[in-house]
């Protein structure tokens, strides 16, 4: 689906858009197959590794994934569909047709106990030397408002780079007592399985646990304009990092722009997910019943 001038100005605006049906019934349930089979394939697994981050409440015999890390990695499944143009052209509409693939993850929120995530902006976590740097969302399930949307602020694109630190180390969340966001204002990110949702990485946004009865899973990709560059650096080399332009060609040049930043330094005291870092938090927003081992 194409975007439309209308849909630019309100992006522009609002810092989100939302795209309907990009997947159709058939490529959809091959979607969903895979992440079954992969979620299935965590039993006889202890403990995250390069593939999964687990609830709290995983246990090997009765496996709970919280997240599918960098599922373009490693199931081929998830690499075709990311250089689809089904959907990469929505995003080559707002940042440009050199598009390199920075990220990727499948976030689970399952019926009843799927963890909830901490305000945060994604742009805190690997800011660019430009911020034409996107969230791409395909929901895998319906959202709605019981089962654990993700929740953007409207404008905040636009504003500034708030504090993820707690106890002066990054942890991935807002600190709560440094800024004046007013978060009853959030706008849920609803739709049906088979949409695509599109965020700037510097919108605020968060979600809240699962609490119905029904799971709520969400592919996430990371897309940059070609010749934004990471200021942490390269972190797979330079190779792998010219592999995932998945649309048109890169740069050697650098676009730099006149933009916010704030480093993710000193490392988090719980490293991996953003589930882990977001345990150094001083103060949670969110209720997390539910969410620890039992």
């Amino acid at each position: 689906m194409a975007l439309n001038e209308a849909d630019k100005e309100f992006f522009a605006e609002h810092g989100y858009i939302h795209v309907g049906e990009v997947l159709d019934g058939e490529r959809l349930g091959a979607v969903r197959g895979e992440v079954d089979a992969i979620v299935q394939a965590a039993r006889g697994v202890d403990d995250h590794n390069e593939i999964y981050d687990l609830e709290a409440s995983h246990r090997a015999e009765n496996p709970r994934v919280r997240r599918i890390k960098t599922p373009h990695l490693y199931f081929p499944l998830f690499e075709d569909l990311v250089r689809d143009p089904a959907i990469t052209d929505p995003v080559a509409a707002l940042i440009g047709e050199n598009i390199r693939l920075y990220g990727g993850k499948i976030n689970i929120k399952a019926a009843g106990y799927g963890a909830p995530v901490e305000w945060h902006q994604d742009w805190a976590f690997y800011p660019h030397t430009n911020d034409d740097v996107l969230t791409i969302g395909i929901l895998l399930d319906d959202m709605d408002a019981d089962n654990g949307p993700l929740c953007v602020m409207p404008g905040s694109h636009k504003g500034p780079i708030f504090d993820h630190h707690a106890d002066g180390a990054f942890c991935g969340a807002l600190d709560l007592d440094a800024n004046e966001l007013d978060f009853s204002q959030a706008a849920p990110m609803t739709g049906k399985a088979g949409d695509m949702l599109i965020f700037h990485s510097r919108c605020v946004h968060g979600s809240t646990a699962n609490r119905s009865n029904r799971q709520r899973r969400l592919l996430i990709w990371e897309m940059t304009a070609a010749d934004a560059w990471p200021l942490a650096g390269l972190r797979d080399g330079y190779d792998e990092f010219q592999r995932w332009v998945i649309r048109g060609t890169g740069s050697l040049v650098p676009r730099m722009a006149d933009v916010p930043v704030r480093m993710p330094y000193p490392l988090a005291v719980h490293g991996g997910s953003i589930y882990e870092n977001q345990r150094a938090m001083n103060r949670q927003y969110f209720d997390h019943v539910g969410a620890a081992r039992d």
